[in-house]
């Protein structure tokens, strides 16, 4: 008998997203009836406000929710989305600029696919989420790493991008705040990266997921705001997940130029067709409804990310910068590395974060799933005495 022919190559070289690895081992170990305390998963952890609810629910009673809507999403949630990219984004857009998808990651696969071509190199800043350098691989381009400390607050620099660059380089990943370090550029940082990206042609793939949660008055500059000339060679992807504590509804979304987006639309139109049409009524209410919830989970993430910072930085060996955006806090543990803790001797964090599990029975995630070895991402998006108690428990493990 002939050996069965083998699996996707492409798609066996994949690895499995770290932060919902784990999460889902915390999870199964809550589960067992442990008392894990868990930073991993970056979702707040409020209840989706209820006018929102109330829409989807609306929208379960009318029977054209039940059918097919044109895939790139429905005409008055493309309309909501153009609007909300004029007001936090400074970009004027028409709404067929726009593709509605399944979740951020969706926009973020689609947007690669759109612009990537076989053996194109991908500026990829580091520390980054875990999802961009395994959806490059799918887009058949080679993500390139530059990467930025905790002494430069985790952002790259145009000399770096440019020592960087080379014939085969034509797109930057850009992400501001950042998963999952929580760094925001400044407004002169971001237009000197975007006329950088101007000069050489590159393609920009901004995620602008976190957008609107900033802390300390500092504002997240989009960088067609920054650079408008750059909008004819960026996409911008988003979404409700984060903002609005609806990351299990699935929506996000696509903007860019007009022929970019058509091919991401005939991608789409084959691959999922239409978000579900509750899920996108649904979002449609929280972008044109009352902001008032959305403000008040903004000022709990501030109140939560004050409290994590000042906990840990009483941690002697952690660097702990200040993180002016998202929900993540991301010290740099290498001062921890090489020391015994509860006779174990870690010298990764990777390492350190199975010690923590094991003996703190808090999880985190290591560096390892962002780029380099030796940092930690924590989120705060989970109850305050939960976030006090399991930063006390990292106090107590490395007094």
């Amino acid at each position: 008998m002939t050996e069965r022919a083998p699996l996707s190559r492409k798609l066996s070289a994949i690895a499995e997203s770290a932060t919902l690895k784990v999460d889902a081992k915390a999870k199964a170990l809550k589960a067992e009836g442990k008392p894990v305390i868990s930073y991993a998963a970056g979702e707040p952890d409020f209840a989706t406000p209820q006018f929102i609810v109330d829409a989807a629910a609306e929208a379960l009673a009318d029977p054209a929710s039940y059918r097919y809507t044109p895939a790139p999403g429905l005409p008055a949630l493309r309309e909501a989305i153009a609007a909300k990219t004029l007001r936090d984004s400074g970009l004027e857009v028409s709404p067929s600029q726009v593709i509605v998808t399944n979740g951020g990651k969706q926009s973020v696969y689609q947007a690669f696919q759109a612009v990537v071509n076989p053996g194109d190199e991908v500026l990829l800043p580091a520390p980054y989420w875990t999802t961009y350098p395994e959806a490059i691989r799918l887009a058949d381009g080679t993500p390139v790493e530059v990467f930025a400390g905790a002494d430069q607050d985790y952002k790259v620099t145009v000399e770096q991008l440019e020592a960087a660059r080379t014939e085969r380089t034509t797109v930057l990943v850009f992400v501001s705040p950042s998963n999952p370090t929580g760094s925001v550029y400044t407004a002169e940082e971001t237009a000197a990266i975007g006329e950088w990206a101007l000069e050489h042609g590159i393609w920009v793939i901004s995620d602008e997921i976190y957008q609107n949660l900033t802390y300390e008055g500092v504002t997240a500059t989009s960088i067609v705001e920054a650079v408008p000339a750059l909008a004819g060679q960026t996409i911008l992807v988003n979404g409700v997940a984060k903002t609005y504590a609806m990351t299990g509804w699935r929506v996000g979304w696509m903007v860019g130029p007009a022929d970019a987006i058509k091919i991401a639309g005939n991608l789409q139109s084959h691959l999922s067709s239409n978000v579900n049409n509750v899920a996108q009524k649904a979002a449609i209410a929280a972008l044109t409804g009352p902001q008032t919830e959305a403000e008040q989970f903004r000022e709990a993430f501030d109140r939560r990310r004050r409290l994590i910072v000042s906990e840990l930085s009483k941690i002697d060996g952690l660097v702990v910068p200040n993180p002016l955006g998202a929900f993540y806090v991301y010290p740099d543990v290498q001062g921890l590395l090489g020391r015994t803790w509860g006779g174990v001797t870690p010298t990764t964090s990777l390492e350190l974060a199975d010690l923590i599990l094991e003996q703190a029975e808090v999880a985190v995630v290591p560096g390892e799933a962002f780029g380099p070895s030796g940092y930690i991402r924590m989120s705060y998006a989970l109850g305050d005495d939960q976030l006090l108690e399991g930063v006390q428990r990292l106090q107590r493990l490395f007094s």
